[in-house]
């Protein structure tokens, strides 16, 4: 990959945050602290002047733009990468317009609402020499690595059923809520379930089924409360999870094999304690994960990838699998039957080789915005 991105200072990645919502103010940014070592943050993108002076002020940084003076920001010569954490229905605009200026892409997920964006967003970068990286944080952190290799070893036996419920109570007018930005639960939630089946079982599923559902909430008129999947793997395993809009807050993953089970306890968050419960033969033990920074690593590891020209993992691709298997999931449900995936292959895997720890941040004040949930 040829590095077509503007000089690095100091041996840094310089790093522009396009979007101050909740994640950007509660987590990108406060990262950078803990990212020091190859990573700057020198600029901020919004439309908000108040976030972008209390931002300023907090994190010491000058450079503030607009929306509208993006490609301003990407020709200003100040930034070499961008942090994306926009609506769904943004990414692939401003991850196009980074490209085609040189600037490398560090993007929130999913990737991109569709195959066909994510495709495009991929084959920007190609053609423009840039990184693309998908930020999918877990595959950085220790539990859910070591999960993995527990799975791996054969420690539960042969892995046999993945299930999971990934829940919350969205706040009425958040944009999770308004169809317009792409948001639903799958999208949102649903794709850590299904990329964690996808890392633990180690291969990419054949055929899935959906179910939507949805009460008399007016907070559903936009996007439906909640999906139940269920994924089809190789050697006729199965996945199933139900992620929702409009239940108690739960993040956990189980995977049950022939000899035992692996349990993760909030192994989606961020902001809790991971907890492993392992049970074979009868005899359960627990290991439990402080809670830590799972931004900085991100960077930390795309910075490092853009420094020695090296290809990013996770990758486009990767977003682009995970987006095709929404997008399948809601053509099941519409049409209220399984649906055969393409033939989908991926090498590489998240592994322990990938663990950076950096303790946890400190809460940082929010801006003109609020949790997503209650």
């Amino acid at each position: 990959m040829k590095n077509r991105s503007p000089h690095h200072h100091a041996g840094k990645i310089r790093y522009a945050v396009v979007g101050l919502g909740h994640i950007a103010q509660n987590a990108i940014l406060p990262a950078f602290a803990h990212a020091g070592k190859n990573s700057a943050l020198t600029a901020l993108i919004s439309d908000d002047p108040t976030k972008l002076r209390e931002m300023s002020r907090s994190y010491g940084v000058e450079n503030l733009f607009s929306y509208d003076d993006y490609d301003v920001c990407l020709r200003s010569g100040e930034i070499d990468a961008v942090y994306i954490a926009l609506p769904n229905n943004l990414h692939r605009e401003y991850c196009v317009r980074a490209a085609r200026a040189g600037i490398h892409v560090l993007c929130e997920k999913p990737l991109a609402p569709t195959e066909d964006d994510c495709q495009e967003m991929i084959r920007a970068c190609a053609e423009n020499g840039v990184s693309l990286m998908a930020a999918y944080r877990l595959h950085f952190e220790r539990g859910n690595l070591e999960a993995i290799e527990i799975v791996k070893s054969g420690k539960i036996g042969e892995p046999r059923i993945f299930n999971s419920v990934f829940s919350q109570q969205v706040q009425p007018g958040n944009t999770r809520v308004k169809g317009r930005y792409d948001q639903g639960p799958l999208y949102d939630v649903g794709v850590y379930c299904i990329n964690a089946a996808r890392y633990l079982f180690r291969e990419e599923p054949t055929e899935v089924m959906c179910f939507s559902a949805s009460g008399k909430d007016p907070r559903f008129r936009d996007v439906e409360e909640m999906d139940a999947a269920m994924l089809r793997f190789p050697g006729e395993r199965l996945a199933s999870f139900t992620c929702s809009f409009g239940a108690w807050d739960t993040a956990d993953f189980e995977v049950v094999g022939t000899r035992g089970r692996l349990r993760a306890i909030h192994g989606y968050e961020y902001t809790q304690a991971v907890t492993l419960e392992i049970t074979v033969d009868g005899r359960t033990g627990k290991k439990t994960y402080e809670v830590r920074d799972q931004f900085a690593p991100e960077i930390i590891y795309f910075s490092d990838c853009v420094l020695r020209n090296k290809e990013p993992e996770p990758s486009g691709i990767e977003g682009l699998l995970d987006v095709h298997i929404i997008r399948s999931l809601y053509e099941s449900a519409r049409a209220g039957r399984p649906v055969r995936l393409k033939e989908l292959t991926r090498q590489k895997r998240p592994s322990l080789r990938q663990n950076i720890y950096r303790r946890r941040v400190v809460k940082p004040r929010l801006v003109h915005v609020k949790a997503p949930s209650a």
